[in-house]
């Protein structure tokens, strides 16, 4: 069969599946015996001047001795706007505590001050019943405000001084919550406190070194409640957030200024960096992590896999900036960077592409376990936008070299970014880079003044092929000129790739004005002035 039919029975049969096709083996995991969850945190770079890199790491944990805290999911809150997303969050987190459940994991209620309201079920009473432990911590019944030595260094990342209510006018505060929302079923299979003596307790007797924390409010009560996630890690548990099944109180009119959302993940960020790992409600439902419907933004993915140029410094930086300037959301699928693992071959999270908006690829040779090579098909079946950065040109093509039974895709640069990659000049002398003829007033453009170098190696990458239409030239000493920024269209999809993205580029403001106009221009909306 031809490329060419090849491809259109692939858009076929990719057009009537549902997106639920999305699961990873991972997610979909039908090992009810472990749960296996990826876990993302940020490690700070050595003398990178406070950059993060992101870090994905599989657990696989026995049900058995793991427990999942919901903490303050009441059914009313003193502002309205907390109380409305906790009743749209809580038929999810239903649905994921069931799950746990049914896996073997202890599930514990903690709504706090109102424990009252459950004096007889049955599940408060295996609270207040558990064994004294014997490792019971000294100031495990206090609120913990302790921070790290690392994390003192760092600004917190949002003012809440007051109080967090985003609405307007602005709520009164009260104490109005009586029970744990309804919508969360209590089973009697459950356990019911919000001791943070008899929660270790619970935990000790059923030898429950794992624990998960949901609920509300993660700069609050998450993070700081006896039970919460900085005692469950300074005292020795594996703990991790889950960071789709949480909110803040945050109101988007105080420092820093960013919309509700973005202020829950800068927290989400914070905690990656200093307290624990976090993770998604995938593992349970095995479908898309939870959004709130007020969360309008548009949804960037990082696909970043390759160990030449330092994406996995470069590009959390970046996507912070989005995030703060631009009101986007952005995740960072974070790869392997060792040369010599087989593990490399991965990306983590990829069903994540199901809800993006815009894919921003930045991967080197790497071969994918099959359904993470059908996210990225699916997603481009679906004529969503994609940028490709430096080595995206020969992103998928391993040249044989990944695992048996894993995806390339070694047409990836001219079938998607419609370029040539043919290899690339030696590093040494600097890149001029120049508008190509006829492409000054591309919205891609705008902004930027031309000529600007870069300490990058030029790519051979001309003649284009397909539809692509040259924005960019770069131009060594005693060699003809090469493309260097191109837009392509893939069926329905709009494309953008530039050879750039050498670590020094990110520090260029030429650059980083390029790859932001670009990403306005790839989902087709105004290019920022």
């Amino acid at each position: 069969m031809s490329q060419l039919k090849t491809t259109i029975l692939y858009f076929l049969l990719a057009s009537v599946l549902p997106l639920s096709s999305f699961l990873s083996t991972a997610a979909a995991g039908a090992d009810q015996n472990t749960i296996t969850l990826s876990a993302r945190s940020r490690a700070e770079v050595a003398d990178r001047g406070g950059r993060f890199t992101v870090i994905y790491k599989t657990l696989t944990w026995e049900p058995s001795q793991t427990a999942v805290i919901i903490c303050d999911m009441w059914d009313r809150h003193w502002c309205k706007g907390a109380t409305e997303r906790v009743a749209e969050m809580a038929p999810v987190m239903n649905e994921v505590i069931a799950k746990a459940r049914d896996r073997g994991a202890l599930i514990i209620h903690a709504p706090s001050g109102t424990i009252g309201h459950y004096q007889d079920h049955p599940a408060r009473k295996r609270a207040a019943g558990a064994p004294k432990a014997a490792n019971l911590p000294a100031d495990i019944g206090r609120w913990c405000t302790v921070k790290t030595n690392q994390e003192k260094r760092f600004e917190y990342p949002i003012d809440q001084s007051d109080g967090g209510c985003d609405c307007e006018p602005k709520c009164k505060t009260a104490s109005p919550w009586r029970k744990q929302i309804e919508t969360i079923e209590i089973s009697d299979k459950d356990a019911i406190s919000d001791s943070g003596a008899e929660i270790w307790n619970l935990l000790e007797s059923r030898r429950a070194k794992n624990v998960i924390l949901m609920g509300v409010h993660t700069n609050m009560c998450v993070l700081g409640r006896p039970f919460g996630l900085r005692n469950m890690a300074r005292f020795g548990r594996n703990v991790a957030l889950m960071r789709d099944m949480t909110d803040t109180m945050y109101n988007s009119r105080m420092r820093p200024q960013v919309s509700h959302f973005t202020g829950t993940d800068l927290i989400v960020e914070h905690i990656e960096k200093f307290v624990c790992p976090t993770v998604t409600s995938t593992a349970f439902t095995g479908r898309p992590r939870f959004f709130f419907k007020g969360d309008k933004r548009p949804r960037v993915v990082f696909l970043s896999a390759e160990s030449e140029y330092g994406s996995a410094e470069s590009l959390p930086g970046f996507a912070h900036e989005l995030q703060m300037k631009s009101g986007l959301h952005c995740d960072i699928l974070q790869g392997s960077t060792d040369r010599t693992s087989r593990d490399r071959h991965n990306i983590p999270e990829m069903h994540d592409l199901a809800g993006a908006d815009l894919a921003v690829v930045f991967v080197r040779r790497r071969a994918l376990p099959p359904d993470q090579m059908k996210c990225l098909r699916d997603y481009l079946a679906r004529g969503k936008p994609l940028i490709g950065l430096r080595t995206a040109s020969h992103a998928f093509d391993a040249r044989g070299d990944g695992p048996a039974g894993y995806a390339e895709w070694p047409e990836f640069d001219p079938e998607v970014l419609g370029g040539n990659y043919h290899g690339h000049y030696g590093s040494g002398p600097n890149t001029t880079v120049t508008a190509a003829p006829g492409a000054k007033e591309h919205p891609v453009l705008a902004g930027i003044h031309l000529p600007f170098t870069s300490n990058a190696s030029l790519y051979k990458a001309g003649p284009l092929s397909g539809s692509a239409e040259e924005l960019l030239l770069g131009a060594i000493p005693d060699q003809a000129p090469e493309p260097a920024a191109w837009t392509n269209t893939y069926w329905e999809s709009r494309i953008f790739y530039t050879s750039l993205g050498h670590r020094d580029d990110f520090a260029n403001p030429q650059f980083r004005r390029l790859l932001v106009n670009a990403v306005f221009w790839a989902m087709d909306k105004a290019v920022p002035k």
